[in-house]
């Protein structure tokens, strides 16, 4: 396929060309009626880019098929036999997944290391969770993704399960075994569905993890604007073999995706796609050896542990992604919520996620030299002014286990359930009735049906103490929990 084509740009160059006057949405009329204090900081071409698909990019009948010819693409340039975008984020699109495979009180087996959208899937479609647990690395104090072993465990317990979820690269850089998951669930006949958010640049280059569909995976999301050149909320779904419809795909898409499509985001995904199919390698190519070079530098400033192969060495994970610049931080004493708010408001170092233990930072096609020594100096000057910063209490991190929680009840009969607010010093041995997630990043430790326990209890509690921020809970400070009421 020819991958200098871009058919949503090149219809929306022609849009203009033409100079079509649109009496439909948006409202702003391409940018006519904006206000002009909003253009001065959004900039007008924004809005000269938001044009509808219909009568807009393609006529109302689609005869330029300018959306499938952009999506062909897609899947031409990662080896997909089919590719669908979605502008709603990956977390509508993980949901959009889970419904085309099971369906309300199915059984589908889910990674309990899942992003909170994940947990909001299982109460929407009413599925029954069947959760197979991750490998908890104590020193770290993170989990990785589960192993063939544990999916076939679990499938041998659950036959009548209709398919597996699994998460990978973890929001820190850790990988699955794919390819060991995904035979695992064909030897038992039922597809094997991949949340890769933070894999969509993995096709691209031979030194990065193994890519989902490469992988024998039967449907991938991927979040394009996290690692890769689109703007937010740029999703696409990718599907290969037969164990997933491809109608019953877009029909689960159509109950939960906008009508309202967004053409900044299509727009955005197309023009990505032909920067990857023809520049790919090598900016990747320099992207690792950047992220090589500063991985190297802060393993010289004392205090900051970066993680890197070691952890597949140690037998944690798979593979690793060597762009994301995972950093313990508790040798200098503060915590990564610590450093990250430090490094916002000394430095100006926005850093992309932080918990407890450690900092982590992206690095992109779209670093340079610069931003290399910002990162760098920024970390310097963390380290030099560690012993400033306000000791918190710490947080008291779970034993391994201690999070793998009873499930009493079905998520979705748990959240819609008649409820008590109990006081947390109260709450041990009662059904959680809501969803309680550390963000970031966002993996919940407590989902709805499960049964709360005093560590969990404990380590929430002296979370919130020392940093944590609990934004879906009904109480964030965790005074309260929301629980099933007693019949």
């Amino acid at each position: 396929m020819d991958h200098s084509r871009v058919p949503v740009l090149e219809a929306l160059a022609e849009f203009r060309r033409r100079g079509d006057v649109v009496f439909g949405p948006p409202g702003h009329k391409q940018g006519r009626g904006v206000d002009p204090r909003v253009a001065e900081i959004l900039g007008l071409d924004v809005f000269r880019s938001d044009v509808l698909s219909l009568n807009g990019l393609d006529d109302r009948r689609q005869s330029q098929d300018v959306l499938g010819q952009a999506q062909d693409l897609m899947a031409d340039a990662v080896g997909a036999e089919q590719a669908f975008f979605s502008t709603c984020g990956s977390s509508l699109s993980v949901k959009t997944a889970m419904l085309a495979v099971a369906g309300p009180g199915e059984k589908l087996l889910l990674s309990r290391n899942a992003h909170k959208s994940v947990i909001a899937g299982v109460i929407v479609n009413g599925v029954e969770p069947i959760w197979v647990h991750p490998k908890f690395d104590a020193e770290r104090h993170l989990a990785h993704p589960p192993e063939p072993d544990d999916v076939r465990d679990r499938l041998r317990e659950h036959p009548d399960a209709k398919g597996m979820l699994l998460i990978t690269p973890t929001e820190w850089g850790t990988c699955a075994d794919i390819r060991g998951v995904a035979r695992v669930c064909h030897e038992f006949g039922v597809p094997l569905i991949v949340d890769e958010a933070w894999g969509a640049h993995l096709p691209f280059h031979p030194d990065l993890p193994p890519w989902g569909m490469d992988a024998e995976a039967d449907l991938v999301v991927t979040s394009v604007h996290k690692m890769g050149g689109a703007v937010e909320q740029s999703s696409v779904f990718h599907l290969q073999y037969d164990r997933v419809a491809p109608e019953v795909l877009k029909q689960r898409e159509d109950l939960l995706g906008t009508t309202s499509a967004s053409s900044l985001v299509y727009a955005s995904l197309d023009g990505w796609r032909r920067q990857m199919a023809e520049q790919g390698h090598d900016l990747l190519e320099a992207a690792l050896h950047r992220a090589g070079r500063i991985r190297k530098a802060i393993a010289d400033l004392p205090g900051l542990r970066p993680m890197g192969q070691e952890i597949v060495a140690e037998g944690h994970a798979a593979s690793f992604d060597p762009l994301k610049l995972v950093v313990d931080v508790r040798e200098l004493g503060v915590s990564g919520m610590q450093a990250a708010e430090w490094l916002r408001a000394h430095r100006h170092v926005d850093v992309g996620g932080s918990d407890t233990c450690r900092i982590s930072a992206s690095i992109t096609h779209a670093d340079d030299d610069e931003t290399e020594k910002v990162l760098l100096d920024a970390l310097h000057a963390l380290v030099d002014a560690a012993d400033t910063l306000e000791r918190r209490p710490p947080a008291h991190l779970p034993a391994p286990g201690a999070l793998e929680l009873e499930q009493a009840m079905l998520p979705r009969d748990a959240f819609f359930a008649p409820v008590d607010h109990v006081p947390a010093e109260q709450v041990a041995g009662r059904i959680a009735a809501e969803t309680i997630s550390p963000y970031p990043p966002g993996v919940p430790a407590v989902a709805p049906g499960e049964v709360i326990t005093e560590e969990v209890v404990d380590y929430l509690r002296t979370g919130v103490e020392h940093g944590v921020l609990i934004p879906d809970a009904s109480d964030p400070s965790l005074r309260m929990l929301r629980v099933v009421a007693h019949p």
